[in-house]
C-alpha cells in the first residue's frame, strides 16, 4: 500500500496502481486531444484572403474536409447547401458504375447480316446494333470492320442499318446547353455512338513556310476546309480563343459542311488538336464506315437507314469494349462528358444485365419490333418504367442511382442528377454529401479502381498543370469541374503525416473562374495539418 494524508486526521489506504493509472490515462487523453482534428466552420486565413481577392463571398462556397479515419470532419462551411457540382458529379456516376456494373463490365456492339450471303457478297442490309459503348472510337470501329472483312465478305449490296433502339431518350439538341452545338463536350448520348461523333483537327505549325498545316481525321467526303490561319511568334496562351472557326452547313444537304479557319496561331503552341462535332449521327457513321470498308478492299454504295434487328437473327460479329475500369479513367481524368452520359444510361439496366455486357446477360435481344431506331427520342418519361428492362432511359438511371445510395445507407435528398456528366445547370449536390460519397468509396471493394481514375495533381489529366512545384504535387487525386459561374473540386489527398483526407470545394458564383488560388490554398493547408491547423 501507498499511504496519503487526506483531510482530517485519518490516513486512507490507496491501492498502489492508482497513481500510475491516473498518469497513464492523462497521457492517453492528451494524445487523443492532440490527434483529433480541430473541427472548424471557419476557412483557413489564406483561403479566405484568396476568395476575397477573387471577389467571391464565403456564402457562395461549400467546403467539406474529412480525414478518412476521423469521426468528424476537420472543416466544413455551408456543407449542407445544395450546389451545382459541374463535372465533379462524374464521381457519383463512376462510383455507382463500378459498384453496380463491376470493374470488368464491358459493352458490346453487334453486326448482323440481314440477307442472303452469296460468296463474298451480302444481298441485303448490314445492321449495326449499339448498346451504348462509350469507347467505340476510331480504332475500335476500324477493328470491328476489319473483323467483318476477315469473314470473307467484300460487297454489301444493301444499306447500312443503324439500330439505336437500346436507348429511349427525350428530344434534345447539342446547342441546348450553351449554344455551341459543335463543341465535343456537347455530344449527345446514342446507343450507337462512334468515335464520339467528332473530327480530330490537328494544327501543325510549319515554320519554314510560315504556315499551319491542318489535318482532319476522319475526313468526311463532303467536308470543305478553308485554312486562313496566320502563323505568329507570339506567346501561346489560350490558343482556342485565338482561332475563329466558322462552320457552315448546307441547308439543302446537312452532310455538306464547310469549316473556315481564321486568326493567328503561335508557333510556340506546337501541335494541338481541336475536336469538333459537325455531322448528325447517321451521316457520321455512314461516312466513316464507307471510308474504312473501302480502305480494306470492300465495296459499299448504300445509304444509312434506321431500324431494328429482326427477331431471331444472330450476329455475325460482336465487338466488346474495354473494361469499365479503363473507361472510368477516361471519364474522370479527362472529364469525358460523352462517355459519362453513356455510362449513366447503362446504370438503369444494371439489374437485368440488359446492357450487352459480358459481365451480365449477353444474349441477342428478342421481341423487338420494327420501326425507327434513331434513339426513339421524344418519348415521354412520366414514370420510371421497368428498371433493368431495355430500353435505357434517364428515369431508370435516376432510379438506379437513388436505390444504390439507399442500399449504402446514404441519403442525399437534395441530389439532382440530370445526365450524370455534370454538364448541366440543374444538377445539385452538397459538399457534405460528396464528401460522404468519397468516404464510402474509400471503404468499397472498387476503391483502387475508383481512386486511380482520378487526376493526379501536377501529373496527369485535368490536374496536370495544377500545383506544380508545390509540396502537394503527386499527393492528391482530385476531380475538377468548371462551368460558367461554377468551379469545383473533390477527391483524396495525403497530408504531411501520410494520412488520407477527403477534400471537397464547391463554388457557385459569377466570379468562380478566379478561384483557383483559393482552391490550391485549401489543398496546401490540408497538406500541412496537423502542423498548421487551428
Amino acid at each position: 500500500m501507498i499511504w496519503c494524508k487526506c483531510l482530517g486526521p485519518l490516513l486512507t489506504p490507496v491501492p498502489h496502481f492508482i497513481p500510475y493509472a491516473v498518469s497513464y490515462f492523462a497521457v492517453v487523453l492528451t494524445f487523443l486531444v492532440q490527434a483529433a482534428p480541430a473541427f472548424s466552420h471557419n476557412l483557413p486565413a489564406p483561403v479566405r484572403q484568396a476568395l476575397k481577392q477573387a471577389g467571391i463571398p464565403e456564402s457562395a462556397v461549400g467546403v467539406y474536409v474529412h480525414e478518412i479515419s476521423a469521426t468528424q470532419p476537420l472543416l466544413q462551411l455551408n456543407a449542407g447547401v445544395a450546389m451545382n457540382p459541374a463535372s465533379v458529379m462524374k464521381l457519383v456516376t463512376t462510383f455507382a458504375g463500378l459498384e453496380l456494373l463491376g470493374p470488368a463490365y464491358t459493352w458490346k456492339t453487334e453486326l448482323y447480316a440481314d440477307g442472303l450471303r452469296n460468296g463474298d457478297t451480302l444481298q441485303g442490309n448490314l445492321i449495326i446494333k449499339g448498346y451504348g459503348d462509350p469507347k467505340l472510337n476510331l480504332e475500335n470501329f476500324w477493328l470491328l470492320t476489319r473483323r467483318l472483312r476477315q469473314t470473307g465478305l467484300r460487297e454489301i449490296a444493301g444499306d447500312l442499318m443503324l439500330d439505336n433502339s437500346h436507348f429511349d431518350l427525350p428530344n434534345a439538341h447539342p446547342a441546348d446547353f450553351d449554344g455551341k452545338p459543335h463543341r465535343a463536350y456537347n455530344v449527345l448520348p446514342e446507343a450507337l455512338l462512334v468515335n464520339y461523333r467528332t473530327l480530330a483537327i490537328r494544327l501543325i505549325p510549319q515554320p519554314e513556310s510560315k504556315t499551319i498545316r491542318i489535318v482532319v481525321d476522319p475526313l468526311p467526303a463532303l467536308l470543305d476546309l478553308k485554312n486562313n490561319l496566320m502563323l505568329s511568334n507570339g506567346p501561346c496562351s489560350d490558343w482556342r480563343d485565338a482561332l475563329a472557326t466558322d462552320i457552315r452547313i448546307d441547308p439543302q444537304d446537312n452532310s455538306r459542311v464547310s469549316i473556315i479557319f481564321d486568326g493567328n496561331y503561335s508557333t510556340h503552341c506546337g501541335e494541338k488538336t481541336l475536336f469538333l462535332s459537325i455531322h448528325d449521327n447517321a451521316y457520321y457513321i455512314l461516312s466513316l464506315f464507307r471510308q474504312l470498308w473501302q480502305e480494306q478492299g470492300g465495296t459499299f454504295r448504300g445509304r444509312a437507314i434506321s431500324g431494328t434487328v429482326p427477331e431471331g437473327l444472330l450476329p455475325v460479329e460482336i465487338h466488346q469494349s474495354p473494361p469499365l475500369a479503363d473507361i472510368v479513367r477516361d471519364i474522370n481524368k479527362f472529364s469525358n462528358n460523352a462517355a459519362a452520359r453513356q455510362l449513366y444510361l447503362a446504370l438503369g439496366l444494371a439489374a437485368s444485365g440488359a446492357n450487352g455486357a459480358t459481365a451480365m446477360t449477353t444474349g441477342v435481344t428478342s421481341g423487338m419490333t420494327s420501326g425507327s431506331a434513331g434513339n426513339t427520342r421524344g418519348s415521354a418519361e412520366k414514370d420510371y418504367g421497368v428498371p433493368g428492362v431495355p430500353p435505357a432511359t434517364l428515369a431508370k438511371s435516376d432510379f438506379a442511382i437513388r436505390r444504390w445510395l439507399t442500399s449504402k445507407r446514404l441519403s442525399f435528398p437534395e441530389l439532382i442528377i440530370e445526365n450524370g456528366s455534370g454538364l448541366s445547370r440543374n444538377e445539385r449536390i452538397s459538399a457534405r454529401h460528396l464528401g460522404q460519397l468519397l468516404l464510402a468509396a474509400f471503404q468499397s471493394p472498387v476503391m483502387p479502381e475508383f481512386i486511380s481514375s482520378l487526376p493526379i495533381a501536377a501529373v496527369d489529366g485535368t490536374m496536370k498543370k495544377r500545383l506544380n512545384g508545390s509540396a502537394t504535387a503527386g499527393q492528391a487525386h482530385i476531380k475538377t469541374g468548371l462551368l460558367d459561374g461554377v468551379r469545383t473540386m473533390a477527391g483524396y489527398m495525403l497530408d504531411r503525416s501520410g494520412r488520407r483526407v477527403v477534400i471537397v470545394f464547391l463554388i457557385n458564383h459569377p466570379k468562380s473562374g478566379n478561384a483557383q488560388s483559393a482552391m490550391d490554398g485549401l489543398v496546401d493547408w490540408v497538406y500541412e495539418f496537423p502542423d498548421k491547423r487551428s
